[in-house]
């Protein structure tokens, strides 16, 4: 669906994105996540043909963007981060307009009908988008993007300056979205990746240090570290055989311990559990840690700035 080949964007001596390579398939919905200033905008405008590359390429549907056809432009539906609404106009109008510009000609009632029913302003059609608050206006956007019913959405930012509610809205309309059309979602926002994606790329200072499954990215991240809770006379340094444990803590005669193994990702729980079986313990809790995006996010990103260093 999208391919990304050896992209390279440079402004003067400042490299912006550095040989990046990816690929989306049909249907996916995918975070592409990064610190502000990451290359993620720049990425996003040389896929949408908003912007051309230094060099490489990107091919939508295994066609070339920068043929810049219209009938691949239109394959495409863009919500930049700061979307560009006509405050003077109303919904509907402003609607209108994009589906004029899309040449839906003798499709624009249904179309308009269907983007407002999907993204919820069938209710604020007649008002001036200059009236609507921050969430409506990231709605009428989104309604613009998806207007003429393309198959791939980019979406940079869509939660930007919302309030906690808006951004919840916001996430459950991707959602939908999602279930119909293949997704690229641009955030810097952790909580907004695991609640909407079901793959993350991760780019910092124009490269990619991350492309998997969030799941499987948490897995090889946490490299089979365990935890560990039990009731007891064996002394917590026991535990070593297994790897190097830390974060030993003891409440109303309860262990609790983490041990990180030897062997890196080897998952070590059954031979753990072997352990306090042949010793006696009562086991209270065993299970292998599951890490956070945004401990995943900040580990990669200081990888990066530690080869750097």
């Amino acid at each position: 669906m999208i391919s990304v080949r050896s992209l390279i964007k440079d402004y003067g001596e400042i490299r912006a994105v550095n040989g990046i390579s990816f690929e989306i398939k049909s249907g996916e919905v995918v975070g592409f996540l990064g610190p502000n200033g990451a290359g993620k905008t720049t990425t996003m405008q040389i896929i949408t043909g908003y912007l051309r590359p230094t060099s490489g390429e990107v091919l939508i549907q295994d066609r070339d963007i920068s043929e810049n056809h219209i009938s691949i432009k239109n394959s495409i539906g863009y919500l930049p981060e700061n979307t560009p609404l006509y405050e003077d106009l109303n919904v509907y109008d402003f609607l209108d307009f994009v589906a004029s510009v899309r040449e839906l000609n003798g499709k624009k009632k249904d179309s308009i009908k269907r983007a407002s029913e999907l993204c919820g302003i069938s209710d604020v059609l007649d008002r001036p988008i200059g009236e609507l608050s921050k969430g409506y206006r990231q709605r009428v956007g989104l309604a613009q993007a998806i207007i003429h019913d393309p198959p791939i959405l980019i979406l940079d930012e869509p939660t930007t300056g919302l309030d906690p509610i808006q951004i919840m809205e916001i996430r459950e309309l991707i959602k939908r979205l999602g279930e119909e059309k293949t997704v690229l979602l641009s955030t810097h926002i952790l909580p907004e990746v695991e609640q909407t994606c079901n793959r993350v790329i991760v780019i910092h200072k124009g490269v990619i240090v991350a492309d998997s499954d969030i799941d499987e990215l948490r897995e090889a991240i946490s490299g089979g570290v365990v935890r560990v809770e039990y009731r007891g006379s064996i002394n917590p340094d026991e535990f070593r055989r297994f790897g190097k444990v830390s974060d030993i803590t003891e409440k109303d005669g309860n262990i609790s311990l983490k041990i990180v193994p030897a062997e890196g990702s080897v998952d070590i729980r059954e031979a753990v559990y072997r352990f306090c079986k042949d010793s006696d313990l009562v086991l209270l809790e065993l299970y292998r840690e599951k890490r956070s995006l945004e401990e995943i996010f900040r580990e990669l990103t200081l990888e990066v700035r530690e080869v750097e260093a």
